[in-house]
């Protein structure tokens, strides 16, 4: 059982690093953000494999149901959504991947190296499995102790807010026109006069050289 539950976790962790992988990537923006949303569930799967099924589900709720469509309602506003001929990457991309690298080891070293990994102690009758804390006890965390962290996530989720209203805003008085038949009538015929005044004269073809040679002499 413990070797099916370690190659259930591989495979978990190969999905979330693979999809997040390829959401970055990828051109095509709309495929990023379905890479996305397999990494969530992947997540989600995760949380199932440690026995937390109230944050599976709700990772299932927020992410994959509510913030990955605002991502692809956001991305369905954009103009161009793949652009095979931009760079994808910087010049100096790999700046970033060490720097990336070097805060992942800086974060995950002093936990690996002084983590004792002991199980806490169960409680009730022997054997039964601990009490895991579940949306009462989260409620509580959010509302006390972590009440600082929560009211800055809400206010940054505002802000994000008002700044998505705002560009879209600007967006939409940037936005050319439709022009009317009549409209798009003169315009064509006002371009293609201009287009004839800066085209260089065509050379004379042998007959009418000729023939303005003749009224010369005349």
């Amino acid at each position: 059982m413990e070797l099916v539950i370690q190659l259930i976790f591989a495979a978990i962790t190969a999905l979330i690093i693979g999809a997040a992988m390829m959401t970055v990537l990828v051109r095509n923006i709309i495929h990023a953000a379905l890479w996305l949303i397999a990494s969530f569930f992947g997540v989600a799967a995760l949380y199932l494999l440690l026995e937390a099924e109230f944050i599976a589900v709700v990772q299932v709720l927020i992410y994959v149901g509510a913030v990955s469509i605002l991502i692809l309602f956001a991305i369905m506003l954009t103009r161009q959504i793949t652009n095979q001929g931009a760079q994808q990457f910087v010049a100096r991309w790999w700046v970033g991947a060490v720097v990336a690298v070097t805060l992942f080891t800086l974060v995950m070293a002093p936990a690996l190296i002084t983590a004792t990994w002991v199980l806490p102690p169960q409680q009730g009758p022997a054997g039964a499995p601990a009490v895991l804390a579940g949306p009462a006890e989260l409620g509580r965390g959010f509302v006390s102790e972590f009440l600082l962290q929560f009211e800055i996530a809400g206010l940054l989720l505002l802000v994000a807010l008002i700044g998505a209203i705002v560009i879209a805003f600007e967006e939409r008085a940037r936005r050319r026109r439709v022009l009317t038949l009549a409209e798009e009538h003169a315009l064509r015929s006002q371009e293609s006069g201009v287009r004839s005044q800066n085209e260089p004269p065509q050379p004379l073809v042998a007959a009418e050289r000729t023939e303005r040679a003749t009224a010369g002499q005349d």
